[in-house]
């Protein structure tokens, strides 16, 4: 297990390194001017002379590759620099936000997994049955419904209409402190919509694997010892059947961080989707590297975790991946 962790961190190296480079060659790219969106409104009366130091002091002018290296640079040490449209260090426009982004990754990554589980193996175990055409037809649905489109109709539904669930933020207008059960509340909507868009995954491949495990010797040996359903179902075709799934647990990171940058803009979770957005639109260089490694570490992560959980799980396979 340490010689792979060991081996994947030194594959990281490599990987965040020319992700970085992509990132600063993409943003030297766009059309989007960095010192006109730092300077703002104030940018159209400012005179020349005020731009063109302004351009000096951001560093604009200069090669995208002598900004990277620069900012890699002191990333290394630790110092990931300021943020020209959110006026504030890199380091803590991601300490603020990425809490709460964690939180909600969290919480709708749990209940996708779960609710998932359940309902994969309650098709799997009437394969073919109503239940089992029912759920794979919503499944499938699903697969095709944007997150941003199952937000936006849960606040349709849920907050204007039934007016149960407040429609977005993180605490009620009149309150200035978050409290835990304000949190709560406000937590429901965009972490149901989330999972709900993660579902269909785990849903289809917990069924397909436990419905292949149904088939297999051991569980018919389970079966004609007299072992009950019960039995048989959760203790040999589940156990069997979920091993599959954890490859699926690092694969579904990437569409998870998307799904939760689209949900937290459309339910105004302050999370770090509003700086991205601002990071892209603002060619705010060192943000904009920041949150894309950022994002690039949690893939690997996930990936390595699922090695790892597959590792466990089946010791026919070791850790030699």
């Amino acid at each position: 297990m340490a010689r792979l962790v060991g081996r994947r961190v030194l594959f990281a190296v490599p990987v965040l390194f020319c992700v970085t480079f992509g990132v600063f060659a993409i943003a030297a790219a766009s059309p989007f001017d960095p010192v006109k969106a730092y300077a703002g409104t104030a940018g159209l009366t400012a005179s020349q002379e005020n731009l063109d130091q302004l351009r000096a002091n951001l560093g604009a002018d200069d090669p995208f590759t002598v900004r990277w290296w620069d900012w890699l640079t002191s990333a290394v040490t630790g110092d990931l620099g300021d943020s020209s449209s959110l006026r504030q260090p890199v380091a803590e426009v991601i300490a603020e936000r990425i809490g709460w982004s964690t939180l909600l990754c969290a919480v709708a990554f749990t209940l996708a997994v779960l609710g998932g589980t359940v309902l994969g193996v309650l098709a799997a175990r009437r394969r073919g049955g109503l239940f089992d055409r029912a759920i794979t037809f919503v499944c499938y649905t699903l697969e095709a419904a944007p997150p941003f489109w199952l937000g936006l109709l849960a606040v349709w539904l849920f907050a204007l209409k039934l007016d149960a669930l407040p429609a977005g933020g993180l605490t009620d207008t009149a309150s200035e402190v978050a409290t835990a059960g304000q949190v709560t509340h406000h937590l429901i909507l965009p972490a149901a919509v989330l999972a709900v868009s993660q579902l269909p995954w785990f849903v289809l491949y917990v069924r397909q694997g436990v419905g292949d495990a149904m088939d297999e010797d051991p569980v018919r040996g389970a079966r004609a010892r007299g072992l009950s359903e019960r039995t048989v179902l959760f203790g040999h075709a589940l156990r069997s059947g979920l091993l599959p799934v954890l490859t699926l647990v690092g694969s579904r990171v990437p569409e998870l961080i998307t799904g939760a940058l689209l949900i937290e803009t459309v339910f105004s979770w302050p999370g770090i989707a509003s700086a991205t957005v601002e990071a892209a639109t603002s060619v705010d260089f060192p943000l904009l590297a920041a949150l894309t490694v950022l994002a690039t570490v949690a893939v690997l992560a996930g990936n390595l975790l699922s090695d790892l959980l597959y590792g466990l799980a089946d010791p026919r396979v070791g850790f030699d991946g």
